[in-house]
């Protein structure tokens, strides 16, 4: 570990996520929930450089060194959320099958307005594990995650099956389909990384999988987001990247730093250099 910076039920860590999850720094059977959004091994281009194994049974082998020791961390009733590329999620399916109670596969499902493939059928989706450590026993608030349901808000439907018939609920629980829009420039959560995940998606994770006062670790924490959103629910949290510019993105952002080591941390203005490349 080459930095942290722990402060008012907030841990920041930078750092070999691998070493530190095995470290013995965050006790065994401690963490309410993990979200793991790890390098997913396709060439993006991060602060660090571009990160890639030299085969991708390389990356697979690697992905179950750290899988092993966030599932040792989950408490009893914990809850963890996995992100993955398409190509490599069914290998971690078979592994973690054996290891944990794999209780939802989610589709992140978002628009991709930007560059089309042209050659075939472009990627419009991200897969998302949900798992529980004890499936008899583990935290889920369905009433903080309802969404409308739109046969019985905006139809006004009658469910005749019922005695006596009923109008449809007007609210649900969400399905494994999440429909959120990707982090775009300009918007106001936006930080410098190649794959930033919206706030909107965290806040449902960590609103369905924890409660006040748990502790939510983010072992790839990129631009802190989960931490944040943590905070802001009143939860604890540990967030881990490798990466110092990433690092100082989570002081600025969770713990409100101004200055690191003698640079002031200030969120990059977005339009200069953008506008210029438009005109």
């Amino acid at each position: 570990m080459k930095e942290s910076m722990v402060e008012d039920g907030v841990s920041l860590y930078l750092g070999d996520s691998v070493k530190i999850l095995k470290s013995g720094l965050i006790a065994k059977g401690s963490v309410n929930l993990i979200f793991a959004d790890p390098p997913y091994n396709i060439k993006k281009k991060f602060a660090q450089g571009v990160l890639s194994w030299p085969s991708d049974e390389e990356y697979v082998e690697w992905c179950k060194t750290w899988l092993d020791s966030c599932i040792d961390l989950l408490a009893d009733n914990g809850s963890f959320y996995l992100m993955g590329a398409t190509q490599f999620m069914p290998f971690l399916d078979i592994y973690l099958r054996e290891k944990i109670e794999i209780k939802s596969r989610i589709v992140w499902s978002y628009d991709s307005s930007g560059v089309q493939a042209k050659s075939h059928y472009g990627s419009m989706y991200e897969p998302i594990f949900f798992m529980v450590k004890n499936p008899k026993n583990y935290v889920f608030n369905a009433d903080d995650i309802r969404v409308e349901a739109k046969t019985g808000s905006k139809r006004k439907l009658i469910d005749y099956r019922k005695d006596p018939p009923q109008p449809y609920n007007t609210t649900k629980i969400p399905g494994n389909v999440w429909e959120f829009p990707r982090v775009r420039y300009r918007m106001p959560e936006y930080e410098e990384h190649p794959t930033q995940k919206p706030e909107a998606l965290l806040e449902r994770v960590i609103l369905a999988s924890s409660n006040e006062g748990d502790l939510v670790l983010d072992p790839f924490a990129g631009t802190f987001s989960t931490c944040a959103v943590a905070k802001r629910l009143k939860r604890r949290t540990i967030g881990i990247d490798m990466a110092e510019e990433y690092f100082k993105i989570g002081l600025r952002r969770v713990l409100g730093k101004s200055e690191y080591k003698g640079e002031q941390l200030i969120k990059p203005e977005k339009s200069t250099k953008r506008r210029n490349s438009r005109n």
